[in-house]
C-alpha cells in the first residue's frame, strides 16, 4: 500500500462537518430570508446569483445572521422555530443580540 486511504461512502473520522441556519437581507425589499445550508458561502452566493425563485428579486442580499448546528435535523427545526415566529421584530432581535 502507498499509504493512502481510501474512503467511499463516509466521512472520515475527525471531520467536522456543521449545518448552518441562516438569515439573509436584502435592502432593496427590505425583507428577510431564512434557510439551512452545509457550505454558507455558497449558498449565498446561490441566493445572489438569481439560482433561487424566492429570492431572485431582492438580489443583493448579504448575510446578517448565522447559527452552526452538528445535525442538519438541529439546523431545520431551528430553521423552523425562527419561520413559525413569523415576526420581523424576532428576527431583528437575533441580529442584534
Amino acid at each position: 500500500m502507498n499509504g493512502i486511504q481510501e474512503v467511499v461512502g463516509s466521512i472520515p473520522s475527525g471531520s467536522t462537518l456543521k449545518y448552518f441556519v441562516y438569515i439573509l437581507y436584502s435592502s432593496s425589499r427590505n425583507s428577510y430570508y431564512i434557510g439551512h445550508t452545509k457550505d454558507i458561502h455558497n449558498r449565498l452566493d446561490y441566493h445572489n446569483n438569481g439560482y433561487n425563485k424566492s429570492t431572485k428579486h431582492g438580489i443583493p442580499w448579504s448575510l446578517v445572521h448565522e447559527e452552526e448546528f452538528d445535525t442538519r435535523s438541529g439546523a431545520m427545526k431551528r430553521e423552523m422555530v425562527i419561520k413559525s415566529k413569523k415576526s420581523k421584530k424576532y428576527i431583528e432581535w437575533l441580529i442584534n443580540k
